[in-house]
Order: structure tokens, then C-alpha cells, then sequence
């Protein structure tokens, strides 16, 4: 993978991930408008049966013969769904009765009953078991009225195949439906989720390089301050140690402790300047940038940020500062909390040399 690629993309991702979104949404959409219009061409035409259904109804009373031939002409095969179906043979049992036609059986009126019986609907249930009552009482036998009945059960068990054929398409429908939806759904995420890793990947090596350069600038740094400091701590060193083993004078050992002080001093002044220099070169002028932030800062300070800076240890600080090791550790705390409430946000690397 080519992470300087990635990373420069990360916007592009991020966008990405607006597309991913917006493209799963209008797949979802088009589905919600497939099943819509289903629902409305269904709703349309159940409404043009209603209006039939009706029109029968209002005939019932002025010209029951009529009202009859009128629901004759519907085909229940076509109905819609079961209600409408019992309201058909609800009004066609009371149409062969207005008409005082009997009816060679009662499967017809019966349908009206098990439907309102089975949803509770009690005044249509009254009424279809009324005219069931009724019915059984006519001896007026038609042919073309009995041809024509037995015409519409067999219209009946037709429309009852294909309710149960609807239902498995419906049923199907909607299990297709519900599967292409979490398909897409899934889709989306394994693409989001990619991107997101790809992201976070580029991230991580972009948080490993900027570790490695920071290592890399204090490892430069160190062996800058050990090539300008290494002579004068042999040196100090080496007369620390003949001080301690010396066997000499008090003159001798005054002189030696002398000779210390004027290398500590010497270092102090002389190699202060090489110092400053060699942290700016190595650590993004990050001394420059603090004298930017904190102008108004002692030269105390300035001097024990140098030392921190170059990652030299808090005893030698002390030393070089000729102060005690409490001393300089308050001193670091306070200096800390006054260089972050300046600009932390914009130099967070200030933190990393305390």
C-alpha cells in the first residue's frame, strides 16, 4: 500500500464515505418506491370494486333485480382481498333473497359469515346469519339464477388459489426485499469499513513516522551535544575523581576544586551558544519558537530550557545552574505550566522536552 498515497486521500475518504452512504440510500429509496407503487396500483383498483359493490348496494332497495345482475358482473376471481370478497357474497345472498331465488347451496352466505365472525365484525355477522336463516326458507328454484350461482363458486375457489398464490409472491417479495436490503446494507459497510481501516492505517504510519523523525532529531541532537561537551565532562571528570583519590595538600585540593569550577563555568558560557544552536538545528527551532511564545522570558529560564532541551539529566542542570536538584525541578514545573497555558495547542512539542 502506498501510505503517502493514502494520506493524501484522507479527504477523498472521507467524502467517500458520504457517497458510500448516499448511494446505499437511494438503493433503499428505490425499493420503498417499488413496494409504494404496488401498494397504490393494489389501492386503486380495490377502490374501483368498492365503488361497484356500492352501486349494487343502492340498487338492493329500488330494483333488487337489477343489483343482482350487477353483481353477477363481477368477476370474483378479480377481487381484491377477503373483505371485499365477504362483502360480495354478503350482498349477493341479500340480492338472491330480495329476489326470492333460492340458493342451491350455502357456501356463498357462508362466506360473509366466517369472515365477520372471524374478525369480529358483529352487526355484519348479524346480518349474514339473518339472511342465511331466510335463505333456507325459499323453495324458488332458478336455473339460470342456480347456473349462474354455481358460476360464482367456482369464481370463489379460483380467487381463493389466487389469494394463496399472492400471499407466496407477497411473502417472497418481502423476504427478497428485507435480504437485498441488508445485502446492500452489508455491502456498504465492508466498503466503509475498508476505507475506515485504510484510514486509520495511514494514520498509524503517519504517527510512525513522525515517531521515527522525533527519535531520529534526538538522537542527532545527542550525538551533536556529545561531540561539543564529550572533552570538557572527561575533563571534569577526571579531575572529580583525582579531587576524591588525591592524597595531596589542602592547597593541592583547592587547587584541583578550582579547576572544576572554572571548567563548569567554562561550560556554562562557552558551550551555551553551541548548545542553543545545536537543539534549534535539530529540534525544529523549537528554542526560537519559544522566545516567540514567551518574549518576555528570563535568561534563567531561557538557560534551563536549553539544558532540558537537550535532554541533559536534572542533577547536571542543577550543576550548571548551581542550584539544588529541588530547586530545579520547581523551577521546571512552573516553567511547564506557563509555556502550555501560552500556546498548547499550537506547539504541542513543547511538553516533550520536559
Amino acid at each position: 500500500m502506498d501510505f503517502d498515497a493514502v494520506v493524501l486521500n484522507i479527504p477523498l475518504l472521507q467524502v467517500g464515505f458520504a457517497n458510500e452512504f448516499t448511494i446505499f440510500a437511494v438503493e433503499m429509496r428505490s425499493l420503498i418506491y417499488i413496494v409504494i407503487l404496488l401498494v397504490v396500483t393494489g389501492c386503486s383498483y380495490s377502490s374501483s370494486q368498492t365503488r361497484e359493490l356500492e352501486d349494487a348496494q343502492r340498487l338492493m332497495e329500488s330494483d333488487p333485480g337489477a343489483a343482482l345482475d350487477a353483481l353477477n358482473g363481477i368477476d370474483v376471481s378479480e377481487l381484491s382481498d377477503s373483505a371485499t370478497v365477504a362483502r360480495w357474497a354478503l350482498l349477493y345472498s341479500e340480492a338472491m333473497l330480495a329476489n326470492n331465488l333460492a340458493a342451491p347451496s350455502d357456501s356463498i352466505i357462508n362466506i360473509a359469515v366466517d369472515f365477520y365472525s372471524a374478525h369480529n365484525y358483529k352487526d355484519e355477522f348479524q346480518r349474514a346469519s339473518r339472511i342465511n336463516a331466510l335463505s333456507q326458507a325459499i323453495d324458488n328454484k332458478d336455473e339460470l339464477a342456480t347456473a349462474l350461482y354455481l358460476q360464482k363458486e367456482k369464481e370463489f375457489m379460483l380467487y381463493k388459489e389466487r389469494a394463496t398464490r399472492e400471499q407466496i409472491v407477497y411473502i417472497g417479495l418481502i423476504v427478497f426485499i428485507i435480504a437485498v436490503g441488508i445485502i446492500v446494507w452489508m455491502r456498504q459497510r465492508l466498503k466503509i469499513k475498508s476505507a475506515q481501516n485504510d484510514a486509520l492505517m495511514a494514520e498509524a504510519f503517519m504517527l510512525n513516522k513522525s515517531v521515527v523523525s522525533k527519535s531520529d532529531d534526538v538522537s542527532r541532537l545527542q550525538a551533536t551535544l556529545h561531540g561539543l561537551l564529550e572533552n570538557r565532562f572527561a575533563l571534569i571528570d577526571s579531575l572529580c575523581q583525582t579531587y576524591y583519590e588525591s592524597q595531596g595538600t589542602k592547597t593541592e585540593r583547592k587547587a584541583i576544586a578550582d579547576k572544576v569550577k572554572r571548567e563548569i563555568e567554562a561550560l556554562r558560557t562557552e558551550s551555551f551558544s553551541d548548545m542553543e544552536k545545536a537543539v534549534n538545528d535539530c529540534r525544529d527551532n523549537i528554542l526560537s519558537r519559544i522566545k516567540s511564545t514567551l518574549p518576555d522570558i528570563r535568561a534563567v529560564d531561557y538557560q534551563l530550557v536549553v539544558y532540558l532541551a537537550s535532554n541533559l539529566s536534572t542533577r547536571t542542570i542543577s550543576l550548571l545552574l548551581g542550584e539544588s536538584v529541588e530547586v530545579i525541578y520547581k523551577r521546571k514545573s512552573r516553567l511547564k505550566k506557563r509555556l502550555l497555558e501560552a500556546d498548547a495547542a499550537k506547539n504541542a512539542d513543547f511538553a516533550e522536552i520536559f
